[in-house]
């Protein structure tokens, strides 16, 4: 932890200094930028801005996660079906998804749908995959035994495949999440008269140094909460998992 606060600490001081050198008119200080979201947050400004982005963002994430984490489980049982898609997903998961903005905004317009539309696409190809990863991860003895059993295949999903792809799960909503966040600000740096990415773009066409590093100090403030936030729900909903000690050595 404490390594983690002196490391920040440096950081600051070397912006401090390169402030110092160049000019807060080409790096603003930490300071200055402290102040500016001070005044944003005091006016309202900033809650506004951080909303709209937050809104897309979970938009844009729930709607791309949700067939991301569903399609695996079902082309689990449809060999035949996962044989044809997969080309075609790896070709759009290829595919710069930055590329289809002017699309996006032409078939959704310049408001909110156009940036969930983007922050969908991402998030569904990185929880397809991890979530692929997961399903085929199973043990196929334990399916076997559960099978002679008798457990139906929605027994198998709840109890064995779920359970050993949740793992993955998380750590494909570990990169998502933050990325679902930079992309809808991404978006907005392109068409958008809302949004933290709106805010950056403004202040620096408007040569506002201090006002482009607060609106992104703000972007990475949140990115950092959200991450602690899906490592807390891991670390609460996977308790179930056997901690490795690392000094234990392992069975030959």
């Amino acid at each position: 932890m404490w390594d983690r606060i002196i490391f920040a600490a440096a950081l600051a001081a070397v912006w401090q200094a390169g402030s110092a050198w160049a000019g807060p008119e080409q790096i603003s200080s930490p300071v200055l930028v402290v102040q500016q979201i001070y005044v944003w947050i005091a006016s309202g400004v900033l809650l506004g801005h951080v909303g709209y982005t937050v809104l897309e963002a979970a938009l844009g994430f729930l709607i791309g996660a949700v067939p991301g984490l569903l399609l695996p489980l079902v082309l689990r049982r449809h060999v035949f079906l996962a044989a044809v898609l997969d080309p075609f997903i790896m070709i759009g998961y290829g595919l710069p998804k930055i590329a289809f903005i002017p699309l996006f905004i032409v078939w959704f317009g310049i408001g909110i749908w156009s940036k969930v539309a983007l922050v969908a696409s991402v998030s569904f190809f990185l929880v397809f995959f991890s979530t692929s990863e997961g399903v085929r991860a199973v043990d196929p003895r334990l399916l076997r035994m559960a099978k002679v059993a008798g457990a139906s295949e929605a027994q198998l999903l709840r109890t064995i495949v779920l359970p050993s792809a949740t793992p993955f799960v998380f750590q494909a909503v570990q990169i998502a999440l933050p990325l679902s966040i930079g992309g809808a600000a991404i978006a907005e740096l392109i068409s958008s008269n809302r949004g933290l990415g709106y805010l950056i773009q403004s202040s620096a066409g408007n040569f506002e140094i201090t006002g482009a590093l607060a609106a992104v100090a703000a972007l990475t403030l949140i990115v950092a909460l959200t991450n602690v936030a899906v490592a807390a729900a891991e670390a609460q909903l996977l308790a179930w998992r056997p901690q490795m000690n690392p000094s234990t050595p392992k069975a030959a």
